[in-house]
């Protein structure tokens, strides 16, 4: 159990927990939105304890790079983090995201609750259903176990670090769309 949850208010916020390729990217897009209150890189869905970014970046621990979000919903609604997780990311590659390759960059959604389940196996029914990409969705939707917060250097990767190559060349370009396509739920 992370610290987010062994802190969190009752009532107060809710946690959501996704991977989608490299955490980098994901923690960029999230903090930007309007009712989250926190993001934090890290590691879930592995079986080692308080895994490095090294051994989880060698596929040896079964963990993925995934985002944990503390998040107001009354100011933004699981939902709507889906809907942004699913059009920010590519859901039809299996253990991939552009140059990323390895089962720790899987696509998949981590719930919290029953509802939180019910409203991800909707959300891809949904877009399977539309047709919006050529290929079906890998997304995984598994219970939540553990979070393991990743080292202080990944946490606000690209705020802390914006004219960094893989920044410049990958995330920016990324936010860039987010923020056009998602302008109304931006803080």
């Amino acid at each position: 159990m992370s610290q987010t949850e062994k802190n969190r208010t009752p009532g107060s916020s809710e946690l959501a927990t996704f991977g989608g390729g490299c955490f980098w990217c994901m923690e960029a897009i999230f903090e930007r939105l309007r009712g989250v209150v926190s993001v934090e890189s890290g590691y879930a869905g592995g079986d080692v304890e308080n895994p490095t970014y090294k051994e989880v970046t060698s596929g040896a621990t079964g963990h993925a790079e995934v985002v944990q979000i503390t998040f107001h919903p009354t100011l933004i609604g699981y939902n709507d983090l889906l809907k942004v997780f699913f059009e920010t990311h590519d859901p039809t590659t299996r253990n991939r995201q552009g140059a990323d390759v390895g089962t720790q960059y899987r696509s998949l959604v981590l719930y919290h609750n029953d509802d939180q389940r019910q409203q991800a196996e909707d959300v891809v029914r949904k877009l399977d259903q539309a047709g919006i990409w050529s290929a079906p969705i890998v997304t995984t939707i598994e219970p939540f176990r553990l979070f393991f917060v990743a080292e202080e250097s990944h946490q606000e990767y690209f705020d802390n670090n914006p004219d960094q190559g893989y920044c410049q060349v990958v995330i920016r370009p990324k936010v860039e769309k987010f923020e056009k396509v998602f302008k109304d739920f931006l803080k």
